[in-house]
């Protein structure tokens, strides 16, 4: 069965990692479009000043404190969507944590604290998700990362989890879609992007972490989800830069790795000395926006992906395939 997604302004939409980067703009975004949102993270603060902004601009919003590696905590996310709004439509599944340092230098806790936020919050709240949407149909939109693909140095951990949110979505995909649920699942891939991801994260490093150019805005990658809550797409990446990075990647791996060795230890630090209170195990109380603290040149739209994700675009491959059957059927005439 075809899941049929409804425009975004009747939608109820939940997003966790709401308190900050990609997940607080997705839901300004979305309710500024008319979409009541559900805001989940770990800090209530950050999430009541967050829904306080979007119902003074005449959004609809509610906020539930919750910590995604915990099972029962996600599922109360989406039982309290359903006693205030009545239904949920789609589920984004956004929250995410990193760390900055070798892998043989990096604790096991950390590591696994890594992967209970970023891989396990994900598999929380797709199976907290299932349960309401296959009534009435919706779709799970769980957010990848550019290193879905291929691995960082220096964010090793936090590459691995990215490349089993991608095998465990392909997999939930194939599944719901043997069992015809109505249920569309999508991946959203980010290149590097300008949120407080480097100040949350635990560093190892002597310096500063610091995204590697180039770097998009959060609300480019806020469009793409919020497109994607109304179109039946399978997976897309944010960036034309970032595409063509795992396109390079996927032709000659061994000279992508050589370039990565080279780059991108340098790439990702800066000249400060550390400095941010990290998030890994609870909230750090600071930076708590949507964008970074660091400056410089933001791409502030990508022209690849709303391509991709146009109407127009998206037709592209059928009409081709229908062009081609009828010269087919001309030449046999």
């Amino acid at each position: 069965m075809k899941p049929k997604l409804k425009r975004l302004a009747d939608q109820v939409i939940v997003i966790t990692g709401a308190s900050s980067g990609i997940g607080l703009t997705t839901a300004e975004m979305g309710a500024a479009r008319g979409a009541a949102v559900v805001l989940a993270a770990r800090s209530e603060d950050a999430l009541s000043m967050a829904v306080d902004r979007i119902t003074a601009r005449g959004g609809r919003a509610i906020a539930v404190a919750a910590d995604v590696s915990e099972p029962a905590a996600v599922e109360e996310i989406g039982r309290r969507a359903i006693a205030h709004f009545g239904r949920i439509d789609t589920w984004v599944n956004n929250a995410g944590i990193s760390t900055y340092g070798a892998l043989t230098e990096v604790p096991l806790d950390d590591k696994r604290r890594v992967f209970d936020v970023t891989f396990w919050g994900v598999v929380h709240g797709c199976e907290a998700a299932i349960p309401h949407l296959q009534r009435r149909g919706g779709a799970i939109i769980n957010v990848g990362s550019v290193l879905s693909d291929f691995a960082a140095p220096l964010q090793g951990i936090y590459s691995a989890a990215k490349h089993a949110v991608r095998g465990y979505t392909d997999a939930l995909r194939m599944e719901l879609e043997e069992a015809r649920l109505p249920i569309q699942v999508t991946l959203i891939k980010p290149g590097t992007t300008d949120t407080p991801y480097t100040q949350h994260a635990r560093n190892y490093l002597a310096r500063e972490p610091k995204h590697p150019k180039p770097t998009y805005a959060p609300e480019a990658v806020a469009d793409a989800i919020l497109r994607c809550a109304e179109r039946r797409v399978r997976e897309v990446v944010v960036g034309g830069l970032p595409r063509l990075q795992i396109a390079m990647h996927t032709i000659a791996p061994r000279l992508v790795d050589r370039v990565l060795e080279r780059w991108m230890r340098r790439a990702q630090q800066s000249e400060a000395p550390p400095y941010s209170e990290d998030s890994l195990y609870a909230p750090s109380g600071e930076d708590y926006r949507r964008r970074s603290r660091q400056g410089g040149r933001v791409m502030r739209s990508s022209t690849y992906t709303r391509a991709v994700l146009s109407d127009t675009m998206r037709a592209a491959p059928f009409v081709a395939a229908g062009a081609a059957l009828a010269a087919i059927a001309l030449a046999r005439r």
